[in-house]
């Protein structure tokens, strides 16, 4: 009788959600056809990438929106099997915007903090170092989200916020340096209590309530993040990785 080897990586009780549920229109004619989480670069769906690397960070349960021709993203993923990750979705219809997309999704992320990511961008972030904030988002409700922030690209020279040491602040109030928000973010259910299950809500409003209470941390990443938003951008993306693996 065979005896069943536990795989080494640890499972992390808490579940993260991909947003996919964008329009995709600055890559249109790209995304006439195909939704933008599906578009390839270095050999492999932008979405894939980022369920990779969640995976590889001991995420093994998530969470999927999506709408604009959503059935694609369905089709192509599944429930994650080939991943050995476990994927439920959430279909929106009608995109709800970032907060509005979160809050229907609510009862499947369940009570616990949980991590947000972008199924359209490429980023060598590692979740891993999400999973300690993540525990003491759950032992202590001060802090409502957590926010990675990256270096200003030049399509957003101006940035989104500041920080000051791990606290987030708003730039109107702050002279220090701006970065972007790169979409990669902890939270606890609570900052989406506000929004109603099945309407539109922006995230923004939400957080800068929250950074105006003093109830959001961050971080700065310098690593390789792109917000591939044009059909140039990808290109690039596709050019450089593809570069990597020919060397």
């Amino acid at each position: 009788m065979s005896v069943a080897i536990p795989r080494p990586m640890v499972e992390a009780p808490f579940k993260a959600m991909i947003l996919a549920a964008g329009l995709g229109e600055r890559m249109r004619p790209l995304t006439d056809h195909t939704p933008k989480p599906l578009l390839q670069a270095g050999g492999k769906p932008l979405i894939v990438w980022q369920m990779e690397r969640l995976g590889q960070a001991g995420f093994r349960h998530l969470v999927i929106n999506h709408a604009h021709l959503g059935q694609q993203i369905e089709s192509a993923i599944g429930e994650g099997e080939d991943w050995d990750l476990s994927v439920a979705w959430s279909r929106e219809g009608t995109p709800l915007e970032t907060a509005g997309g979160i809050a229907l999704a609510l009862d499947r992320l369940g009570p616990a903090p949980f991590l947000v990511t972008n199924g359209d961008v490429y980023a060598e972030y590692d979740y891993r170092r999400l999973r300690p904030v993540l525990e003491r988002m759950a032992q202590d409700a001060g802090y409502l989200a957590h926010l990675v922030l990256v270096n200003n690209p030049p399509h957003h020279p101006e940035g989104d916020f500041c920080l000051d040491q791990d606290q987030v602040c708003l730039p109107a109030s702050h002279a220090l340096e701006r970065y972007t928000f790169s979409g990669i973010g902890c939270y606890r259910p609570e900052l989406f209590a506000s929004v109603i299950p099945g309407t539109k809500a922006k995230l923004a409003p939400l957080l800068g309530d929250a950074i105006r209470a003093g109830r959001v941390s961050g971080e700065h990443f310098d690593g390789r993040w792109e917000d591939v938003g044009t059909p140039a951008r990808l290109e690039a993306l596709n050019h450089e990785l593809e570069l990597r693996h020919a060397a």
